[in-house]
C-alpha cells in the first residue's frame, strides 16, 4: 500500500477528531514527522510525496495509538517548553504552556531583584522532567544561581537528570528525591540549613473527585500522583504554604502554579499562615489565574 503524505496526514487527523482529539490535525503532522525524522519545514514541499509500504504500516501503528488516547509526546518521548525539547515517559507529566508563565514569573522576578553574593538559590519543588528548572537555568545564563530540583519520584528525577544533561546551562542542577521539604534538613530553631530566594512548584492540584472527569489523555496515561491534589485540591498548597517560610531568604519569594479557580483560596491560606505578605495572583495568556506570587515576611 502506498499513500500520498497529504492523504496519510487526512485520515489521521481525521481518526484523531474522531476520538476526541482537541488538535486531530497537529497530532497527526507530529506523528509523521516523528516517523520520517525531519522537521515541520519538510512539509511544505513534500504533501505530494508518497510513503512507502513500511513507511504507511509505521504510521497506521502510531495512528493506533494515538487513536486510543495515548498522548502524541508519550508516543514520540518529547515536549517542547519554553524554547527547549524535553524527553517525557509515563512517569512525568507532559509540560504544558500553562506552567511558562510560572517560568516567565520566576525569571522576571529575579532579573528585576539585586543578585546576591554567590548567587541565587533557587529551588524547583515537585520537578517532574524538570522543565522548570531546566527553563530557570538556561534563560538566566548571565544571572549567577545555583539550581536545585526536588521530586518524590525515583523516576521523575531520572528523566529531570536526563534532560538537564542536555544543556550546558543546566548540567549542575542539584536532584533531591524528597516528599516535599522532608529531605531538607533544620538547625534548632526549625529553621532550614539551606535557604532559598525562589521556590518554584506546579505541585499536584487537581481535586480526586474530578480526575476520572478529564480527558482520557491524561487519567488513563499521565502519572496521578503528579495530578491528584487531594479532596479539595488544596492539600499541597497548605502543605507548601506553611513550610516553605523555613527555607526562604527574608523577602524571598514562593510561585505556585495554581488551577484557574484557586487563586481565592490561595490568597487566604496564605493570609491564615501569616508567613507572607498579600498574595498576588498572575493572570496566563489567556487572562485565567496561572501563578501565585508569595512574598515571605521574615
Amino acid at each position: 500500500m502506498s499513500l500520498m503524505v497529504r492523504d496519510a496526514l487526512g485520515m489521521a487527523a481525521g481518526r484523531f477528531e474522531q476520538t476526541g482529539s482537541l488538535s486531530p490535525k497537529k497530532d497527526a503532522e507530529l506523528l509523521l514527522l516523528y516517523m520520517l525524522h525531519v522537521d515541520s519545514a519538510w512539509l511544505f514541499t513534500h504533501y505530494s510525496d508518497h510513503l512507502d509500504d513500511r513507511q504507511c504500516d509505521m504510521f497506521f501503528e502510531l495512528m493506533d495509538r494515538r487513536a486510543a488516547c495515548e498522548p502524541v509526546q508519550y508516543i514520540t518521548g518529547t515536549q517542547e517548553f519554553m524554547g527547549l525539547n524535553f524527553h517525557v515517559t509515563p512517569a512525568v507529566l507532559i509540560p504544558r504552556q500553562d506552567t511558562e508563565t510560572l517560568v516567565e514569573t520566576a525569571i522576571k522576578e529575579l532579573r528585576d531583584r539585586k543578585t546576591p553574593f554567590g548567587g541565587f538559590e533557587i529551588l524547583d519543588l515537585c520537578c517532574g522532567s524538570g522543565a522548570i528548572g531546566v527553563s530557570l537555568a538556561c534563560h538566566l545564563k548571565d544571572i549567577r544561581k545555583k539550581v536545585t530540583a526536588v521530586d518524590i519520584s525515583s523516576e521523575a528525577l531520572e528523566i529531570a537528570r536526563k534532560n538537564a544533561s542536555q544543556y550546558p546551562e543546566s548540567q549542575d542542577i542539584k536532584f533531591v528525591e524528597s516528599d516535599l521539604f522532608a529531605a531538607f534538613p533544620k538547625d534548632r530553631k526549625g529553621r532550614g540549613k539551606k535557604q532559598y530566594h525562589l521556590i518554584a512548584s506546579n505541585p499536584p492540584y487537581i481535586p480526586t473527585a474530578v480526575l476520572p472527569t478529564l480527558q482520557k489523555d491524561i487519567y488513563e496515561y499521565e502519572p496521578l500522583l503528579a495530578l491528584d491534589g487531594g479532596q479539595d485540591g488544596i492539600d499541597f498548597y497548605i502543605r507548601i504554604l506553611n513550610e516553605a517560610p523555613a527555607y526562604l531568604e527574608k523577602k524571598g519569594v514562593l510561585l505556585l502554579e495554581i488551577g484557574s479557580d484557586q487563586g481565592e483560596i490561595i490568597k487566604a491560606l496564605a493570609d491564615a499562615s501569616g508567613y507572607y505578605e498579600p498574595v498576588e495572583i498572575i493572570q496566563d495568556l489567556a487572562g485565567k489565574d496561572r501563578v501565585a506570587r508569595c512574598i515571605c515576611r521574615a
